[in-house]
């Protein structure tokens, strides 16, 4: 090849590196009212996002909008919405064998499976859920079994949830409710059995973990990857998140938490308000049940205003999609906290309790949750009030990329 072929043949190959190189969009977003869930709602104004940050938030008149740039527009801006408890990516969109890798029916104790080992981010349900403005979600293995596995916190973005995580293990999640009561005289069948089972897996882990501060390494015991994720539940790095909706379930987990000093957090707890002040004293958070659950079997006791009676009660609230046995297997979180609005909550600490409450919650709310400088430019658009049901979800931006712009 001659030497002018050969620079040509090198031009074009920094053309091609440079060109998939991955770029950061650089977006405007313009709309009439912006909540930012760090202040007062903003009239007429734009969010600025640059390489993937917001780098500037307020009215119009004096937020400058670079030349250029790409620019969005819409009646309304929120942070991108966080679902606090969801089991989409493990959860397909289906209902087909092939992608439902929720639960694990194998044995009633798994604490060591992963939920990073099974989402699938190309799953459709992914992309419906972010049409919607959620951007952000805790997700993990269902309820249903004694103990099914590990959650993670990640964003609804990418290809590969390698990509798009934020925490790569969160919490344990633990059911004691009567999903994960055995038939056919198998273990466990009833709530003293199953308190007992994790009772027991709960000093075999302190064991294990005496054991494992042995001086010598030959008195250690082989690596236990079930004692050694109760360990890290034992030692404060992640919590036990218990599935119950009856008071009598909820007190077991209270008395389960107060026994071994692990950090608890409740999943549904559709009684919980009836019981708020003893949660409250023990300084546990509950991700409440979706508002719309239908009330039979251990949720026949549920209301409307179960979120707004916690919050009145000063228990730390988010909201979730949860987990149903029908198609999608998931719910919508913005419609959950539409009718979490209506009934007690409001529309201020229903927005909150899908964005800043939540982050907080999850321990992320220095990146996602509210539009601030340097946080992540995580923003849903809409042609409307949220909670209305008549309203569209008409732009989704996750790290200053435009994810949906569906303008109607």
């Amino acid at each position: 090849m001659s030497r002018f072929g050969h620079t040509r043949l090198s031009v074009a190959l920094i053309t091609v590196l440079v060109c998939a190189a991955p770029t950061f969009a650089q977006v405007a977003i313009k709309a009439d009212t912006i909540y930012t869930m760090a202040g007062e709602p903003i009239r007429d104004g734009v969010v600025v996002i640059v390489d993937g940050e917001i780098r500037s938030v307020g009215p119009a008149a004096s937020t400058q909008i670079p030349q250029g740039m790409r620019v969005m527009n819409a009646k309304v801006a929120t942070p991108g919405l966080i679902d606090a408890r969801a089991t989409v990516g493990l959860t397909g969109i289906t209902n087909q064998e092939q992608d439902q890798d929720q639960l694990d029916r194998s044995s009633p104790i798994q604490p060591e499976l992963r939920a990073i080992d099974a989402v699938n981010m190309l799953d459709p349900l992914v992309e419906y859920l972010r049409n919607y403005g959620i951007t952000t979600a805790h997700v993990g293995h269902a309820p249903g079994e004694l103990i099914s596995g590990q959650t993670m916190v990640i964003k609804l973005v990418g290809t590969t949830v390698d990509s798009a995580i934020l925490k790569p293990q969160f919490a344990v999640s633990c059911t004691l409710a009567e999903e994960a009561q055995k038939g056919d005289d198998k273990s466990p069948g009833t709530r003293p059995k199953m308190v007992a089972m994790l009772r027991a897996e709960l000093i075999k882990a302190q064991e294990y973990l005496k054991r494992m501060e042995a001086e010598k390494p030959e008195d250690r015991p082989a690596r236990d990857l079930r004692l050694e994720t109760l360990g890290k539940v034992l030692r404060g790095e992640m919590p036990l998140m218990v599935y119950a909706h009856r008071v009598r379930d909820i007190s077991n987990a209270l008395r389960l938490a107060d026994e071994f000093k692990f950090k608890l957090w409740l999943d549904g707890a559709c009684e919980s308000y009836l019981i708020a002040d003893r949660i409250k004293a023990a300084g546990v958070p509950v991700i409440v049940h979706p508002t719309m659950t239908r009330a039979w079997g251990d949720t026949q006791n549920l209301t409307l205003e179960c979120a707004a009676k916690l919050r009145d009660a000063g228990v730390p609230i988010a909201l979730q999609s949860g987990f149903e046995d029908y198609v999608p297997k998931t719910r919508v979180v913005l419609f959950e906290a539409a009718i979490g609005a209506a009934h007690g909550l409001g529309f201020e600490d229903a927005l909150r309790s899908i964005t800043i409450d939540a982050a907080r919650l999850l321990g992320v709310d220095d990146r996602v949750g509210s539009l601030e400088v340097g946080k992540d430019g995580d923003v849903a658009l809409y042609d409307g009030d949220p909670f209305e049901y008549t309203t569209h979800c008409v732009g989704v931006v996750i790290g200053g990329e435009v994810v949906s712009d569906t303008p109607h």
